[in-house]
């Protein structure tokens, strides 16, 4: 594997400018524009510092609605990760274009507790290019550490439709092993398909959410923002992240979350803005924590997910 240290995360204004190169014409063939190559390169961005910007922590809280604290929301970590994912997935060695990727299933490890004054290192790499009946998967891997000591790791599974391959594509010594989901190892079955729960919460999901958890994570793509940029890729309207409304949901339930847990959530179908829906979530007597959010009129599902304590 190839490393490559970065002073800091780059900017998201530039990455996402670059993410839409493919889209013009031709484009695609130029050696600096991702979605020509067969394989997903076999490389490692690492930052050894993040700074953690305080006021964008504090709007973070506000946006998905955690409490103030002393230590880092869950799920804060893959937002300060994301522009190092979008390095990854913009670069001209990525077999896949960013725009028309699909966040599929996010898997997140909390070891310990993260002070918002500790000094952190973060690590990203993409791997394990698998086929699927209407496309192609792969990972997203995010470690952060303080020190020596890894603290926090996530796992992102996304999906790219088209034809899929007639042999299985695998890159070696790219995918992570530590956080991999249980349905996709020896055939296990998956936790997620057994959770039983009845959403009863309203929640009330305003328009402008898109906009909203862009400026304080980020992630700042199109299909987030607004009506029509949002018809330009294929929605009748702006969808909801799904990182938002997997933050969102943990916030919800945050008094009851232990300090060492992992979290997986399924993203089902995508919350078009503004929208009602509702939310439940119930604990079994090993301390587990299942939750899922539904449309409040039809039931549509738009996320499953499990916390489990370690």
């Amino acid at each position: 594997m190839t490393t490559r240290q970065l002073e800091s995360t780059p900017g998201a204004v530039g990455l996402y400018a670059r993410a839409a190169l493919p889209m013009i014409p031709g484009a695609s063939k130029l050696p600096f524009v991702a979605g020509s190559a067969k394989t997903i390169p076999d490389v490692e961005l690492v930052v050894p510092q993040v700074r953690i910007d305080q006021d964008k922590l504090a709007g973070y809280r506000t946006v998905c609605g955690f409490p103030d604290a002393t230590t880092l929301p869950v799920t804060y970590p893959f937002a300060l990760a994301v522009p190092l994912h979008m390095a990854l997935m913009t670069a001209g060695d990525f077999p896949f274009p960013a725009i028309g990727l699909v966040h599929v299933r996010n898997r997140i490890v909390q070891h310990r507790p993260i002070d918002a004054s500790e000094s952190l290192s973060v690590a990203v790499r993409a791997g394990n290019l698998q086929p699927h009946p209407k496309g192609r998967t792969f990972e997203l891997t995010t470690e952060f550490r303080v020190g020596d000591e890894l603290v926090w790791e996530g796992l992102a599974t996304i999906f790219r439709r088209g034809s899929p391959p007639t042999t299985p594509s695998t890159v070696e010594g790219a995918s992570a092993t530590s956080v991999g989901t249980s349905s996709e190892k020896d055939d296990a079955p998956d936790p997620i398909d057994a959770i039983e729960v009845d959403p009863t919460t309203p929640w009330t999901i305003g328009g402008d959410i898109g906009r909203r958890y862009a400026a304080v994570s980020g992630d700042i793509n199109p299909i987030h923002l607004h009506p029509l940029s949002a018809k330009l890729l294929g929605f009748p309207r702006a969808i909801a992240h799904g990182m938002w409304t997997k933050a969102h949901a943990l916030a919800s339930i945050d008094g009851q979350l232990p300090d060492a847990f992992a979290v997986e959530v399924r993203f089902q179908r995508p919350v078009l803005l503004p929208a009602k829906a509702v939310f439940g979530n119930a604990q079994d007597q090993d301390g587990r924590i299942s939750f899922a959010l539904r449309d409040a009129a039809k039931g549509t599902p738009h996320l499953r997910g499990l916390v489990t304590p370690r």
